[in-house]
């Protein structure tokens, strides 16, 4: 390996190598690599997770002013750039976790914000429902998104034979496919949320209407 990299001008740190058991796994940007029983799954990793609660909690801590709007629009990047670094491992479990993190945190963030108002009027004002969904934190047409809502895009398995350094016609179709699948993703949650508000009036109006 050593011989393989210097060649390409690369050389191994021996301050941040690590040789470990895959049983006990070991963390690689931002994420856990680790078997088990005989099973190796890839899951964000516990610095990962604890840096972007962290960072939301610190994001709502200094929205305590804000209007909801503001603290929506300031915590959507955070969620969605999260959820989407992480939607090819092994991330539902840990995606409905947040979700009810983040929950907790504005839950408190409201109450803050009116500690003589009942819990009932808290959650009116704050939360709705879309008729399918409940406990929306929401303000008009702005929502928070979830990380839940992610879906997970599985990683095609490499071919064990190729090399990313000599086959890189194979690693550039392998990248261009998943980010189909990505794209794919985003456009189905972007039309998820906006085909609910609205809908055509007229039967001239449904005629025209260009399919997708």
């Amino acid at each position: 390996m050593k011989n393989f990299l210097k060649d390409r001008g690369l050389e191994f740190s021996d301050e941040k190598t690590l040789i470990t058991h895959i049983d006990n796994g070991f963390d690689f940007l931002g994420w856990n690599f680790r078997k088990y029983k005989g099973k190796l799954l890839v899951k964000p990793s516990k610095k990962s997770i604890d840096k972007v609660t962290e960072k939301i909690s610190n994001t709502i801590d200094k929205g305590k002013t804000w209007k909801q709007e503001e603290l929506i629009n300031a915590l959507n990047p955070i969620i969605t750039g999260w959820s989407n670094y992480h939607q090819s491992v092994v991330s539902s479990e840990i995606f409905n976790k947040l979700d009810s993190r983040i929950w907790n945190m504005l839950w408190h963030w409201a109450k803050r914000r009116h500690p003589h108002k009942s819990r009932y009027w808290i959650a009116n004002k704050y939360w709705h429902s879309d008729g399918k969904r409940k406990w929306i934190f929401s303000e008009g047409n702005k929502q928070l998104n979830l990380l839940s809502d992610t879906k997970i895009v599985r990683h095609t398995k490499l071919k064990l034979d190729m090399n990313p350094h000599l086959d890189e016609d194979y690693f550039i179709l392998r990248k261009i496919k998943l980010g189909v699948k990505k794209l794919t993703n985003l456009a189905n949650r972007v039309w998820d949320k906006t085909k609910k508000d609205w809908q055509p009036e007229t039967e001239t109006m449904i005629n025209n209407c260009c399919p997708i």
